[in-house]
């Protein structure tokens, strides 16, 4: 009974030390960024970092009804402004709806492509923009569109559409492999296409 116990003990004593495994170099994968909540790599591309997302999920599922998601896992840099879930919400009365339909898929590349802008920026990228032109930043999106950044009176970096709509980015500089990630309170809008 003895040599059974003593068995049993050397046989735990050695399972445990086989289980046992080195610790995950942080450095080795980069630092952690945290985004509306979700765990983001700097390792991952921006769509695979959004798809870990549950508050920018809205964002994410459109990019892939538009086909963009290999345009937004490109080598880039490119920088995303995303607008976290809710901000979808208040879109204009039925404009979330119609956005979903095949019908509107050019509509919807276009307001997707808007959100971002060729290049790496951080916020303190935009802020020295601001600074050097008195105040606004113009930059071009992906639509050739234009999109303006100011700084308000609580310091917020506020972005400014081309019909005037404002939204304030809320967490900046999320790292990807591939570019910058900014989550925004609004849905940016460019100006209508006369066709």
């Amino acid at each position: 009974m003895k040599k059974l116990i003593l068995l049993a003990a050397l046989l735990l004593l050695g399972s445990t030390l086989f289980a046992q495994t080195n610790a995950v170099n942080p450095k080795a994968i980069g630092p952690l960024k945290v985004a509306a909540g979700d765990g983001m790599l700097p390792a991952n591309d921006i769509v695979k970092n959004l798809a870990l997302s549950q508050d920018l999920s809205v964002f994410y599922n459109f990019l892939k009804t538009a086909n963009l998601a290999l345009t937004f896992q490109s080598r880039g840099p490119i920088t995303v402004f995303v607008p976290v879930n809710g901000a979808f919400q208040n879109l204009p009365g039925g404009k979330l709806d119609s956005l979903m339909k095949p019908s509107h898929f050019w509509e919807l590349t276009r307001i997707l492509s808007y959100h971002a802008i060729p290049g790496w920026l951080k916020a303190k990228d935009i802020e020295k923009q601001i600074n050097k032109n008195k105040g606004t930043a113009t930059f071009t999106t992906l639509t050739g569109n234009k999109l303006t950044a100011k700084i308000d009176a609580n310091r917020n970096i506020v972005l400014i559409d081309e019909n005037g709509g404002e939204s304030i980015i809320n967490r900046f500089d999320i790292e990807q492999n591939n570019g910058m990630l900014h989550v925004v309170n609004k849905v940016l809008l460019p100006k209508a296409k006369i066709i």
